[in-house]
């Protein structure tokens, strides 16, 4: 069954049993807690072993000779040998057992001074022995909720736990945690972000023990994604032959190719086949990028659950992420050239995370939702994560079932009237025949749109692509103009999100459309972050809905004014004197 927001929930599921929020709740009253016992050794024990281990058998010679000097070998060179037969092999174990103790005492003493609590709200972790670290992260301003299973924490039954915020090197890891615990933390965390007052509705399906060697057995190999135990409502999953395809339909395929046909025509026309050996590391780096992108996106599922959108991946390796309502501040939806026989499309997100935090791969990884899918696929994962689109997140709980049908009719419309389209099919407003000096092939499809809380831009048609801004996102909105589109009558507008790795810029526009598009996406901005809730998306469902409630709930830029109660935060501008001529300096979340 299909639960679109606004509609009537579904009956709550039974009662949890009491082993069900047994692994979080404790860890959610606000007192100080610690990581599973065996975080020392994954956070790098296992391996320091193996470097020990490694670094004795190489240097064995050597070390006999330092703490016996002149000591002669063993009749075959072997010094463990001499070890034996000199009666000193009980003061080498007792050194090394000394050497574990000292080990285990020091992985022992950073577990205990690594300690976390969750209140209402904030998170805060503090860690450190000689140099002591204490973050926090505040549960409103939360962009996402990461939890990574690598290979070896998998296999102990642990996981690590990642808070995405906004800023400078301001995420909050918590590694590790048991897997049952990671997964009822990240649901106790959303719940207390959304403003929600209790966890009545979230108890899932009771988890059976079957003995500690079939649980682990279970947790290992047990899909990436559990519909029933996340709540998911529409699952949108990426198909691996379309993967491979894709993958293979690619830039760096082509250029790859283009590589090795140079060197190619190189040795035939010179002779020389030592340009061959520089094909070896193109092909090993070309392979290996190839299987940590195939395996990385492998599993690959976006789905709607109460909480948010949760984007999982991987195989032998999982990672998860669920995106709380609201943190989206712009999408793309793209298609290269040479997916488009076969109509694909890919969709990316900007985020409010910091640069730093974005180098990393798992970062970049998350920018992705849609790797590759049709144009269904597409209309699916953008009603998932931009609701508001469709009329469903903005006509509230009493909307009707037909309210619900023409939202998804709207969501339809967006994609089809905006993907391939050119003109003003759609009531997009297109650059004019004279911006063909600019845009000589796409001049009639560069264009803009408004649809509800939304800015819509529609770009390119050689490599087309269609760029959505939340207006409760917008940060700034720019006209530009230089001395050629000066001469032209023509302007380009950029509308500012976070950085990432999609760009709110349209050029080549009549330049009275461009002043249009400012003041009206201005306008409309601001009208849109007074009635934004999203950073307490549940919180409304606490309280009975009143005839304010039902006021600011009106359509962003439909004209109808927010009632007094409209949420008015700080970093928002609210309405005033010419307050449509002032950009809107919506605080990021």
């Amino acid at each position: 069954m299909t639960f679109r927001p606004g509609t009537p929930p579904p009956a709550p599921p039974a009662p949890p049993t009491k082993g069900d929020a047994a692994a979080a709740a404790p860890l959610t009253d606000g007192e100080w807690h610690r990581l599973h016992p065996l975080t020392p050794l994954l956070k790098g024990g296992i391996f320091l072993i193996v470097i020990l281990g490694y670094v004795l058998n190489s240097l064995r010679d050597q070390l006999v000779e330092f703490f016996i000097p002149g000591g002669q070998r063993g009749e075959d060179g072997d010094p463990v040998r001499y070890v034996w037969e000199h009666g000193v092999l009980g003061w080498v174990l007792l050194g090394l057992a000394v050497f574990l103790l000292v080990l285990i005492g020091l992985f022992y003493l950073s577990w205990r001074m690594h300690e976390f609590r969750v209140t209402g709200e904030i998170v805060e972790v503090r860690s450190g022995v000689l140099f002591r670290n204490h973050r926090k992260a505040r549960l409103d301003r939360i962009q996402g909720i990461n939890i990574q299973r690598p290979l070896v924490p998998r296999l102990f039954g642990t996981a690590k736990l990642e808070i995405a915020q906004a800023g400078n090197d301001a995420n909050v890891q918590l590694a590790y945690l048991g897997v049952r615990a990671a997964d009822d933390l990240r649901q106790r965390i959303l719940v207390l972000a959304s403003g929600a007052k209790d966890d009545d509705e979230h108890g899932g399906p009771s988890r059976q023990s079957h003995g500690a060697l079939q649980d682990r057995v279970d947790e290992v190999f047990s899909p990436e994604l559990d519909p029933a135990a996340v709540h998911a409502t529409r699952i949108v999953k990426v198909r691996p032959g379309r993967l491979i395809a894709s993958m293979l339909l690619s830039g760096t395929t082509v250029f790859l190719v283009l590589v090795i046909v140079a060197m190619i025509v190189s040795v035939v026309l010179t002779g020389e086949y030592a340009v061959l050996f520089g094909l070896f590391p193109a092909v090993l780096g070309a392979g290996s990028y190839y299987v940590r992108k195939f395996s990385r996106s492998l599993q690959y599922t976006i789905a709607e659950t109460r909480d948010g959108i949760r984007i999982g991946f991987g195989l032998i390796s999982t990672s998860n992420e669920t995106l709380p309502p609201g943190r989206i501040h712009a999408v793309s939806v793209a298609q290269p050239l040479l997916w488009r026989p076969f109509g694909w499309w890919d969709i990316r997100i900007n985020r409010a995370t910091s640069a730093a935090n974005a180098a990393s791969s798992n970062q970049q990884v998350s920018s992705i939702v849609l790797p590759v899918g049709t144009a269904a696929d597409v209309r699916e994962v953008l009603d998932i994560i931009l609701p508001g689109l469709v009329g469903a997140a903005v006509a509230g709980p009493q909307a009707s079932q037909e309210a619900m049908r023409e939202g998804s009719a709207e969501a339809v419309n967006v994609v089809d009237d905006s993907l391939t389209t050119t003109g003003d099919r759609g009531g997009f407003v297109h650059s004019p025949r004279r911006a063909a000096w600019l845009r000589p092939f796409a001049f009639r499809r560069n264009g803009y749109r408004f649809v509800q809380g939304a800015v819509l831009l529609r770009l390119g048609a050689v490599w087309r692509s269609l760029v959505i801004v939340p207006l409760p996102r917008v940060q700034s909105v720019k006209v530009e103009q230089g001395p050629l589109e000066r001469a032209l009558r023509l302007a380009a507008v950029h509308v500012h999100t976070v950085a990432g790795p999609v760009s709110a810029r349209v050029g080549a526009l009549d330049a009275r459309d461009a002043q249009r598009l400012w003041s009206e996406t201005t306008h409309r901005a601001v009208e849109a972050a007074a009635l934004d809730t999203s950073h307490r998306w549940r919180e409304r469902e606490a309280r009975p809905t009143t005839a304010t409630d039902v006021a600011d709930l009106s359509v962003p830029g439909s004209g109808t004014p927010a009632g007094p109660a409209a949420d008015q935060r700080p970093g928002t501008v609210p309405p005033g004197p010419g307050w449509s001529d002032v950009p809107p300096t919506g605080a990021v979340r």
